[in-house]
């Protein structure tokens, strides 16, 4: 019989390409939210380059790939960071994608009152325009896309945005390591007037929030350490503050669903669904 679960909220970090700070900004932002008080769950998805028990300095002996081949169970797999704060280490390669079937679906809900009380699972996706990418793309409820404002990385982000708007069209922005606000939303309008000119006006393109350059985060970094915790009043860290905010406010708790859609188990559903 089916039990009653939190609605989980997914909410997919992307890029364009590598060493933006997608990886940082999604841990910390994972951080920020749990100790609002929200249960959050961050998903480990950088297919090729799974590294968020790296940022998070611990070390991980299974991963989501022996879930989905029937080696482990998903409460073996799931690391605690904190109150309110789990993470789901990835895989490094694309096999993952060859369990994602009917009998992986059916291991994985009975395995679901591991995460059927998640309030928000965050997903550390790979460079955007990849298929596997695509997929957690098309199955999260909203999609970030990070950027830093050097012309490489913006036109990547701005093809992430086209093949991703391709099936949705609702995307939002995080401008990183920008030198201040203005920089931020002069870089936004400018991408969000190409975008409008040549993917059309019906694509949503909201700019969730900037965070400013500064050493304390790299420093942070090479410490595994998480830069909010570190500095909690560094500009960045008021900034990324900011941004929770806006996602808190999206977020209504009271939703309750079945176990299946829920956690770990309801983006796999998703997953399957794109197949």
């Amino acid at each position: 019989m089916s039990r009653p679960a939190k609605r989980t909220r997914f909410i997919a970090v992307t890029s364009g390409k590598g060493g933006v700070g997608k990886s940082t900004i999604t841990s910390n932002l994972a951080l920020l939210l749990s100790i609002s008080g929200l249960k959050v769950a961050v998903f480990d998805a950088d297919i090729g380059l799974a590294n968020l028990d790296v940022m998070f300095n611990v070390t991980a002996k299974h991963n989501i790939l022996h879930v989905l081949k029937g080696e482990a169970a998903l409460k073996d797999v799931v690391i605690p960071i904190r109150k309110n704060l789990l993470l789901i280490p990835g895989e490094s390669g694309e096999e993952i994608f060859r369990y994602c079937d009917a009998e992986m679906f059916e291991r994985l809900i009975g395995d679901a009152g591991v995460l059927d009380d998640i309030d928000i699972m965050l997903i550390d996706t790979g460079a955007g325009i990849g298929e596997h990418t695509q997929l957690f793309l098309q199955s999260a409820d909203d999609v970030i896309v990070v950027t830093v404002p050097d012309p490489a990385a913006i036109t990547d982000a701005y093809a992430t945005i086209k093949v991703t708007a391709r099936r949705r069209k609702d995307i939002k922005m995080i401008l990183n390591q920008v030198h201040s606000p203005k920089e931020a939303h002069n870089i936004f309008a400018k991408i969000s007037s190409v975008a409008n000119t040549h993917i059309g006006p019906d694509l949503r393109l909201e700019l969730l929030g900037e965070m400013t350059r500064d050493d304390k985060v790299a420093y942070a970094v090479k410490r595994r350490s998480s830069f909010v915790r570190e500095f909690p009043t560094a500009r960045p860290t008021r900034e990324l503050q900011a941004i929770a905010q806006n996602i808190m406010a999206d977020i209504d708790r009271s939703v309750t669903v079945q176990a299946s859609e829920s956690g770990i188990a309801g983006l796999f559903k998703r997953l399957l669904e794109q197949f």
